[in-house]
């Protein structure tokens, strides 16, 4: 992809959200508010059921929310094809993108070869499985709806019980204690639900990854409130979605994450790669928690 068309894609997707949050509503929240009738809502997810993620989950959340598709699973004109299936006449796709770099050798200027990594963007597009006639039946079929867990939810539980981090039911509010590297939550019963405390609890965690023994991330947050502030928020505010939705829990928008939108707006227009870079470091932090599943179902397994 053209540099042109790479910012192209920048300014595209990163318009689309802008819109979306001065409208007062969040992307990332928009599969659980919307009247779904698929079940339980998951990552959207390529012909071969491998889940996406970053950015294209964003993408294809507020796509199918748009043209109304209960279905998870998207392919390319050419993979519908290879299962004996047509795209239905007149269907416009939607668009994902892949991020890589190529390794280039030049000379330094001094007679010497150096190697340069050169990151670059590639789009595609690609079609849900509505928009398709003739796929085997499988993709067709729609997810069993989801069971409301008992007040609190086992698998959730265990889940952040194995990642390890210092959670402390103390007071009326929720954060994480960089310093003192400890997350604090109220307890489970001062919730409305289970799972908004778990969703709340997952946001904290996404916070917790920034520890400099773990991701070591810093966007240059030096007072409350000011951009790397916000930047580390949307971090956390994706990381919790992403991570609600691999976990089968319905995230709820806290009253007191209101008031962020604003300062959301102003770095999404000043820096068109912003929501890139956070749904980036939204899906290293989700990714660093599962990883830290895998003692336990090695354990298991054995």
């Amino acid at each position: 992809m053209q540099n042109t068309e790479r910012q192209d894609v920048y300014t595209r997707i990163t318009g689309q959200i802008i819109s979306a949050l001065e409208q007062g509503v969040r992307p990332w929240m928009k599969p659980w508010s919307a009247d779904n009738t698929a079940g339980r809502i998951t990552r959207p997810l390529r012909h071969n059921g491998q889940a996406y993620s970053g950015i294209n989950i964003l993408m294809l959340w507020s796509a199918a929310i748009e043209q109304g598709y209960n279905a998870p699973i998207w392919m390319t004109f050419k993979q519908a094809v290879e299962l004996n299936a047509h795209v239905k006449k007149g269907e416009k796709g939607s668009l994902v993108v892949y991020a890589n770099k190529i390794t280039k050798t030049e000379d330094d200027g001094k007679g010497n070869e150096v190697e340069r990594d050169i990151p670059f963007m590639k789009g595609y597009t690609v079609f849900n499985v509505e928009q398709i006639e003739g796929l085997p039946e499988i993709y067709y079929t729609k997810p069993t709806p989801r069971r409301e867990g008992p007040a609190r939810i086992e698998h959730a539980e265990a889940f952040f019980t194995q990642t390890g981090a210092d959670i402390r039911i103390r007071g009326n509010r929720a954060y994480y204690a960089i310093d003192a590297n400890y997350i604090a939550m109220p307890p489970i019963e001062s919730f409305t639900t289970a799972e908004s405390y778990y969703a709340t609890l997952a946001h904290e965690s996404t916070h917790w990854t920034r520890h400099a023994t773990r991701l070591e991330r810093d966007f240059g947050r030096k007072t409350w409130g000011d951009e790397g502030y916000a930047r580390e928020e949307l971090v956390a505010e994706l990381g919790s979605a992403f991570l609600c939705c691999d976990l089968e829990l319905t995230p709820e928008v806290r009253d007191d994450h209101a008031s962020y939108i604003a300062s959301w707006l102003e770095v999404l227009k000043n820096d068109k790669r912003a929501i890139f870079q956070a749904a980036s470091h939204a899906q290293r932090a989700v990714d660093f928690l599962h990883k830290l599943q895998a003692p336990r179902e090695e354990a298991e397994a054995a």
